[in-house]
């Protein structure tokens, strides 16, 4: 692998290929050929890219560029990063023509969330399925520095040693080597999590749906956004696209928590894909006079709504102690109160614990993955030092026997927790008194 001075990004235009156009520009200092359908929508999304990395000293960096120019920009580029459409079909396309241009001593990625990058690398002759590789960014990457690295059987590991020193020591990327499994390990953890949500969404509809699920799930649960509001962001597109991978093609206990709820399917249908297209779960509503609402989904009529300000004596309490600093009374709030939403916001984090350990086990290579995808990649408080936070209040393993009697028949929870080890990421840090 030569030094990394030019680099290819296909699909530019997209949310995730913009944003890693602006990293490799700006931390790695790289010319960036931006490649997509559209010159002029390369050249009116320079300025996006700019702004999503805070320097405007990369514009020069910058060089539009459509898909008649893609294998000139290949041939002239140490590394090629791919973020086209999340669909086989179009990522097999693009790749073959890649592999046609992609220099001996140069290196071609992907950004895909999950689909098979050994599939992908088959695109590539021989001699060059070993300088490919899976690099999946998440989003937004100036702020989200998580970086999963999936080498293939075919992978040339002198240029994956390179390559993981580049991602990590140019880009600062946090890097989890991960294997070649559907959604790999962040996506596999969090949209598990996210997916579950919109299912109690569509179950407790009576008591609000949305907006109630989002209450319950809030900061001062360990995240830095509501699990529906983060799918709304992310694009309900895509959240479909990761869920049924994954139902697709594993069989774990958790499977039918990959299920996407009929009235998710039909907004997606209708494209109204979430912040994206100005609606989905969400719809922010902008008036002439400035004044904005927020809106939510009625589930039951399909129409949007107020966003409700729910009251949860468990939630207000958490908050208040989080606000003072005492997280063992918070703790003891949520686990000693049995409220219909307490139950729960605990069974859910309870959850969480045991789906990301299990998920590791499968597709991670050390424990501590899934506190580095999930701390770095969503910013959400990571699996270990969740437990660590419920272990000054209760007996993790007793609670989630208690709690989660129908999980613990499938899964062996003593097997599974016994190499808990303290986190190195502090728990403090993620819950907030805030909504």
């Amino acid at each position: 692998m030569t030094e990394v001075k030019t680099v290819t990004v296909v699909g530019a235009t997209g949310t995730m290929g913009a944003n890693v156009a602006g990293i490799f520009a700006s931390f790695g200092n790289a010319k960036v050929y931006c490649v997509a359908r559209n010159i002029e929508k390369v050249k009116k999304t320079i300025p996006r890219i700019v702004k999503s990395v805070r320097a405007d000293s990369i514009a020069a960096n910058l060089v539009p560029a459509d898909f008649s120019m893609l294998e000139d920009c290949v041939s002239k580029s140490d590394l090629v990063f791919e973020s086209a459409a999340e669909d086989i079909i179009v990522k097999k396309d693009v790749h073959s023509r890649i592999a046609k241009a992609l220099r001996s001593d140069a290196i071609a990625c992907t950004g895909t969330s999950g689909l098979s990058i050994t599939t992908l690398a088959e695109c590539y002759p021989d001699e060059l399925r070993g300088h490919f590789f899976g690099v999946h960014f998440f989003n937004p990457p100036y702020n989200m520095p998580l970086c999963e690295f999936t080498p293939t059987k075919y992978a040339d590991m002198e240029f994956a040693g390179e390559l993981k020193a580049y991602l990590k020591d140019k880009l600062f990327r946090t890097v989890v080597e991960v294997k070649d499994s559907p959604a790999f390990l962040g996506n596999r953890i969090g949209f598990q999590f996210i997916n579950e949500a919109l299912q109690y969404a569509d179950k407790f509809k009576d008591n609000g749906g949305i907006d109630y699920i989002d209450a319950i799930l809030g900061s001062f649960t360990g995240r830095s956004m509501a699990p529906l509001v983060t799918s709304d962001f992310v694009g309900l597109d895509v959240h479909k696209a990761i869920i049924d991978n994954v139902y697709a093609n594993t069989n774990d206990y958790a499977r039918d928590t990959f299920i996407l709820p009929d009235f998710v399917l039909k907004l997606v249908e209708e494209k109204k894909l979430g912040r994206k297209t100005g609606m989905g779960l969400y719809q922010l509503v902008r008036y002439d006079n400035g004044f904005k609402r927020n809106t939510v989904l009625d589930i039951y009529t399909g129409l949007y709504r107020d966003v409700i300000p729910y009251v949860f004596p468990f939630a207000d309490k958490m908050r208040k102690y989080i606000n003072e600093g005492d997280y063992n009374k918070a703790f003891e709030r949520l686990v000693n109160n049995h409220s219909q939403e307490a139950e729960i916001c605990l069974s859910f984090l309870l959850k969480y614990i045991v789906y990301s350990l299990y998920a590791t086990e499968e597709v991670g290579y050390t424990i501590e993955a899934a506190d580095d995808v999930m701390a770095t990649g969503f910013n959400w408080c990571p699996p270990l030092a969740m437990y660590q936070a419920l272990s000054t209040v209760a007996d993790v393993p007793v609670l989630i026997k208690e709690r989660l009697p129908e999980i613990c028949e499938k899964v062996d929870i003593e097997k599974l927790l016994a190499d808990v080890k303290p986190s190195k990421y502090d728990y403090r840090l993620y819950f907030k008194s805030g909504r």
